[in-house]
């Protein structure tokens, strides 16, 4: 195995790097496959999503690799998968010489179906946390994909013979470095895409502001109630809602969550106040993505709560980073806030990133029938302050 022993440039300063990470998350999202180098520069691997394996993928990677490839899982989906399996963040799953598109699906994802028995021969093991295969399951989540890779270990590391790979098989190459500081680069490179007046039916005095990162890649939105750039000149704080969007419960009304009263309520509140700003952060389901918290309703209606529901599918119980909503709060002027909501976890991430939350403000509304074991879960396993 040859090595590259040339200093690494920094993923911060290096050209392209936030669109070689989208161009990886698109790619993986259509099916296709990515080489990935593992941070540690010892091992590369050709990696795709395991709920989009099909079988000519499949027999592509194996061709493409010349190994077999190992399903990559969290810790959490592997206690599912084989009780007393190893701790640790990421394990690796040998799969059967015969494991089809089918089988891989059940094993990654507990709503495609029965979970297929493991023989009790099979292994699955630890992954180190600077390994390809953790490096592939941080892109399934940014790609909003479950949280389970196939890996195929390739034989040579070095930059040069990668490239050529990666050029002759038309594969987007992505080193772990890339895809770790993808978060934060993404978030630091927000800018303001536009603005427009949007009144509204609670306060007529409303504008949008839309954030875009400059290589591409998501959007967020800032609704501005009344003038709060006129408080925040002023040097007071200003009353401030982190929002993730929530398709059902913002635009259709689900009564599952409490999104939707949050969101109103919140505009009502800064209409009340005479200004605010309210952050409309494209982190769905907790920033597990839209299909993602369908699978999890799934498995809420078969007993699990919000958490175990995440953690099942492999994800965290909240898969969200402050980092975009700080870098909006600085480009608007708001260092100093008065933050709209019942979880600490917010305050203390807005405090990471540089944005003092010199109050934190209740935020909370009745239940309902659908969403009272929801809540109780939020507060009792989250943390949430009702």
């Amino acid at each position: 195995m040859s090595m590259n022993t040339s200093p690494a440039p920094s993923p911060a300063t290096r050209p392209g790097a936030l669109k070689t990470v989208e161009r990886a998350l698109s790619d993986l999202r259509r099916g296709g496959q990515v080489l990935v180098r593992s941070r540690s520069r010892e091992a590369a691997a050709i990696i795709m999503a395991a709920e989009m394996v099909t079988t000519e993928s499949l027999s592509a990677l194996r061709r493409l690799a010349g190994s077999r490839p190992m399903l990559a899982v969290t810790a959490r989906r592997a206690a599912a998968l084989k009780p007393g399996s190893h701790p640790g963040g990421v394990e690796s799953v040998a799969l059967p010489g015969d494991a089809d598109p089918d089988f891989i699906r059940r094993l990654a994802d507990p709503t495609a179906g029965p979970t297929p028995p493991l023989d009790r021969t099979v292994a699955i093991l630890p992954e180190p946390e600077d390994s390809a295969a953790a490096a592939a399951l941080a892109l399934m989540k940014q790609a909003r994909l479950i949280p389970a890779a196939l890996v195929a270990l390739v034989g040579h590391t070095d930059n040069a013979s990668l490239r050529l790979l990666a050029q002759a098989e038309d594969l987007v190459f992505v080193d772990a470095e890339e895809i770790a500081a993808y978060p934060r680069l993404s978030a630091s490179r927000l800018v303001k895409a536009c603005e427009a007046r949007v009144p509204l039916a609670d306060v007529e005095e409303t504008r949008i502001v839309a954030f875009r990162p400059q290589d591409g890649g998501v959007e967020h939105l800032a609704i501005l109630i009344g003038r709060p750039e006129d408080r925040i000149a002023a040097g007071a704080p200003v009353l401030v809602r982190l929002h993730s969007q929530c398709f059902t419960g913002d635009l259709l009304g689900s009564l599952r969550c409490d999104c939707g009263d949050q969101l109103r309520g919140a505009i009502r509140a800064m209409a009340e106040e005479g200004d605010g700003i309210l952050l409309y952060l494209a982190q769905e389901g907790r920033d597990i993505g839209l299909v993602n918290k369908l699978r999890a309703y799934q498995l809420q209606d078969l007993g699990l709560d919000t958490v175990d529901a995440n953690e099942h599918l492999g994800f965290d119980a909240d898969e969200r980073a402050f980092a975009p909503a700080a870098e909006m709060l600085r480009q608007l002027g708001a260092q100093q806030v008065r933050l709209l909501t019942n979880n600490p976890e917010k305050v203390a991430g807005l405090g990471q990133h540089g944005i003092e939350v010199v109050e934190r403000v209740a935020h909370s509304f009745p239940t309902n029938p659908h969403n009272e074991t929801y809540l109780k879960t939020k507060a009792q396993r989250s943390g949430h302050l009702f």
